[in-house]
């Protein structure tokens, strides 16, 4: 299964070009995510000036965080933030188990300093 993001600024309206985006495979027990393990970065990368990223490394199935720095991005344009980074945890079921679930997950992410959201995107 392949993985992207798209990020956009909804102050400006325009593409958050230059944020920094971390993929992190994360250690799950019965009770969620394992807070003691040192999560596993995959890949750290920049969105391009589409505010869009493809990372390379194809999650297996397991649990997941994209970490996004919006803080030193939006401290880049003179902008306060409350948000230093946002983090988006998610799942990638089997396939094979669920074939229902496409081959590709795109993650957007919709950022203003005050807030954000999130979607399965196409």
């Amino acid at each position: 299964m392949s993985l992207s993001t798209h990020c956009l600024n909804t102050t400006t309206g325009l593409p958050a070009q230059g944020l920094q985006v971390e993929l992190v495979k994360l250690e799950v027990t019965d009770h969620g995510p394992d807070v003691t393990a040192d999560p596993t970065v995959l890949e750290s990368a920049t969105t391009d000036a589409d505010g869009r990223y493809r990372f390379t490394v194809d999650p297996a199935p397991g649990t997941y965080r994209l970490r996004f720095h919006t803080g030193d991005f939006l401290a880049a344009a003179d902008t306060a933030t409350l948000y230093p980074w946002v983090d988006i945890t998610f799942t990638v079921e089997d396939p094979e188990v669920d074939p229902a679930n496409p081959s590709h997950l795109h993650i957007p992410l919709l950022l203003n300093p005050f807030g954000y959201s999130t979607y399965r995107g196409s």
